[in-house]
């Protein structure tokens, strides 16, 4: 279960200079938070952090920005960054609605999405995170040859998604219905918390690769 009310974690978060206040969107000038002109990736819910962190560790030519909903959450996530300290990589605290109050056109190469929320109540499909409506809102911040990574071990989810890429209109450039099976699609994987609960009970992970 998700830990969402922590007393004081917003005044943590508030207080903390990796983490960017949604009431000062810098919607264009991330280069300039960053002090570079990298590539910039996002995770749509990052729950603790542990996979955006171990990408930026990798990857340290790349600028992360991690999202997270909750800020009791959020707050773990920057307690470890706190320990081990990484300069390419800043979160954020909103909710992914409002991702094009944050991003601008073309400000963004790559979005993972891992273990989203299901929402599986079927008036509710448009809040799932792959639903073609949030398909739109990333095609408004995603570079021309943008790309979208979505994990999950929910069947139902996965099968939702795969057909809402084509509602969407973008293109299905892989998938996989069981990753830590598939040799070509599992190179290089990073599990994150979730990942590695579902997968010791062994269900088996999905993932989809898709592009403007």
């Amino acid at each position: 279960m998700r830990l969402r009310n922590i007393p004081g974690s917003r005044e943590a978060i508030a207080e903390n200079n990796y983490c960017i206040p949604e009431t000062e969107p810098p919607k264009g000038q991330w280069h300039s938070i960053f002090g570079n002109n990298n590539p910039i990736h996002i995770e749509i819910g990052m729950g603790k952090g542990k996979f955006i962190m171990a990408l930026a560790k990798r990857n340290p030519q790349i600028n992360y920005v991690g999202i997270e909903k909750y800020s009791s959450v959020l707050l773990r996530g920057l307690q470890k960054l706190e320990e081990e300290p990484l300069e390419n990589i800043r979160f954020i605290r909103m909710d992914a609605e409002d991702i094009c109050d944050m991003f601008d056109k073309n400000e963004v190469e790559r979005i993972y999405l891992n273990f989203s929320d299901p929402w599986p109540k079927d008036r509710h499909a448009k809040r799932r995170l792959t639903s073609h409506q949030f398909f739109a809102l990333y095609q408004q911040i995603l570079k021309s040859n943008g790309i979208v990574e979505f994990k999950t071990d929910n069947i139902g989810l996965f099968d939702f998604s795969l057909e809402e890429v084509k509602e969407a209109g973008w293109k299905l450039d892989a998938f996989t219905r069981d990753l830590h099976h598939d040799q070509t699609m599992n190179q290089g994987n990073i599990m994150t918390e979730y990942e590695e609960r579902f997968s010791a009970k062994g269900n088996p992970i999905c993932k989809l690769i898709a592009s403007r």
